[in-house]
């Protein structure tokens, strides 16, 4: 019986562990971290500042990263060596994986490029001005034209040919949000949100502002969004505030005083934490605000700029990068102390595989 609870015990202890990959910002790599260990340092990938790592949902030993100089990189996440790369123009903003296809939007040159899994290229659709907020639903590819207040939609099943296009949408889109089949909108220029209804191609703004001291909300940067069901934490752009808005209808439902001008918001996969870190004078820390009451439980000196941070899949530990600590820490989400550190060159990105 003994020994029975002991191989549970492990067990359950090796379940615990996952591979989180740390993009290392000023080195051109990303760092494997696997059993909380630095594993190995897959080099070679371009700029790094600001790339985004996403793990292929059909093919669970790929991952791709795009590089902020115009890189495509194509990783086996399961050897992490790095088994090709290209590049499809000189500034890379984002890009969205479909089952077949690779689609990339690009400030320069004006393009959205298509590619095969394998990075070979397939299209180039040229939209005379800067892409953003490209997503995938279904056989739809989804992106916004930055100089051109559009919303275009390309069919995967007929030859990414454009299937519609969306004028006047609003002052300047800056990135958007894919939640269920609503592909949503923000802009640099105004205080609106844009809603494109996938199933019936409606589009409709929202005007979004406090409820009560009617402070039109601008915020543009939706990758910095936590979100736990159908209610979105938003860090204020310049503010000590963390706005609440419900997706459901978009209504006002408060705000969250925190303790610095907040950057990115993570939502805890168990529900009932989400961490925000902080940019200018509070760039140290780190708070750890509850979920149901809204409030703010610690404040925690964390690293020296703590750049960026996720939650393990089950919520037990929260890995954060620490940029000039040159350091990635593990803190115990039960009692918020640091478990483990690991040493990593100028860390900024973490990416945990599924």
């Amino acid at each position: 019986m003994l020994r029975l609870i002991a191989i549970l015990l492990v067990f359950s202890f090796s379940f615990a562990y996952e591979k989180v990959y740390v993009i290392e910002r000023e080195s051109g790599c990303v760092a494997v971290i696997d059993h909380f260990k630095l594993k190995k340092e897959i080099c070679n990938l371009g700029n790094l500042n600001h790339a985004v790592l996403k793990f292929d949902p059909y093919n669970k030993d790929h991952a791709y990263l795009i590089s902020r100089d115009g890189y495509i990189s194509l990783i086996d996440t399961k050897n992490d060596v790095l088994l090709k790369k290209r590049k499809t123009g000189e500034s890379g903003i984002g890009f969205t994986i479909l089952k077949d296809h690779i689609a990339i939007a690009h400030y320069e040159p004006n393009v959205v490029v298509i590619l095969e899994k394998d990075l070979l290229p397939r299209k180039r659709i040229n939209t005379a001005s800067r892409n953003v907020g490209i997503k995938t639903d279904g056989r739809y590819v989804v992106f916004s034209l930055m100089d051109k207040n559009q919303i275009w939609v390309l069919d995967s099943e007929n030859g990414f040919r454009v299937f519609k296009k969306f004028y006047d949408v609003g002052r300047m889109p800056f990135d958007a949000l894919l939640k269920d089949k609503t592909y949503i909108v923000g802009f640099f220029k105004e205080s609106n949100v844009g809603i494109l209804d996938l199933r019936t191609w409606h589009y409709e703004k929202k005007h979004l502002k406090e409820r009560k001291e009617g402070i039109p909300l601008k915020i543009p940067h939706f990758g910095t969004w936590g979100i736990y069901r159908n209610t979105a934490f938003i860090p204020a752009v310049g503010d000590n505030k963390i706005h609440i808005i419900d997706l459901s209808d978009f209504s006002y439902r408060g705000f969250i005083e925190v303790l610095g001008f907040p950057v990115f918001v993570s939502v805890s996969p168990v529900g009932n934490f989400i961490v925000v870190n902080y940019s200018g004078e509070k760039e140290n820390y780190i708070s750890v605000i509850g979920i149901k009451d809204r409030k703010v439980l610690k404040n925690i000196k964390a690293g020296e700029r703590v750049m960026h941070f996720r939650f393990s899949k089950d919520g037990q530990r929260l890995y954060l990068s620490s940029y000039f600590d040159n350091k990635v820490k593990i803190f115990n989400t039960a009692t918020w102390k640091p478990i483990r550190e690991i040493d990593i060159p100028s860390p900024s990105g973490v990416f945990i595989k599924e």
